[in-house]
């Protein structure tokens, strides 16, 4: 099998660090996850970067980090959910490796994140209705650069994890 680099998109809670670590235990590769990329560069977590610089300086960082890591040998990315939002970064992902979407349901998300309070875009009164919102928007942006569609909801993450090196393999 020749691989290249395999990135994981799709939204937050979809299980894109949890399977990609199983994934690159999976196919042998290393790990990487943008956001814990962009925090060691930064010396700061993301939702102090949101704080400080806004979404926009976040997103800025996020790019240069892709730049980067797209650029590395054979890799599991787990990438962030917003990171389709830019086109030059969809550019770089569908041409510099394998992507694969994670699919999963508002409502799995909300129950995978409800506890999490390092997701700047989730506090607020009504997390379900802004997580529709993003899926709305970048469901049709992942599913524009992906090369599979694996559905994540009520699923165990080593199975996803087993399910899409298979899918690699024949790749």
């Amino acid at each position: 099998m020749q691989l290249k680099k395999v990135f994981l998109v799709g939204p937050m809670g979809a299980g894109k660090t949890t399977i990609g670590r199983l994934l690159a235990q999976e196919l042998n590769l290393p790990f990487k996850d943008s956001d814990r990329e962009i925090e060691e560069r930064t010396g700061a977590d993301i939702p102090w970067i949101f704080d400080v610089e806004g979404e926009e300086g976040f997103r800025n960082r996020e790019t240069s980090a892709l730049e980067a890591l797209s650029q590395q040998s054979d890799m599991v990315l787990a990438t962030g959910g917003g990171i389709v939002m830019r086109a030059e970064n969809r550019t770089l992902l569908a041409a510099r490796g394998i992507v694969v979407y994670l699919a999963t349901s508002v409502e799995q998300q909300v129950l995978r994140t409800s506890k999490d309070r390092k997701r700047p875009l989730l506090q607020n009164e009504d997390p379900a209705a802004v997580l529709q919102k993003l899926l709305d928007i970048r469901d049709p942006l992942y599913r524009d650069i992906a090369d599979y569609v694996v559905e994540t909801d009520n699923r165990n993450p080593k199975a996803v994890a087993i399910d899409i090196a298979a899918l690699l393999a024949n790749k």
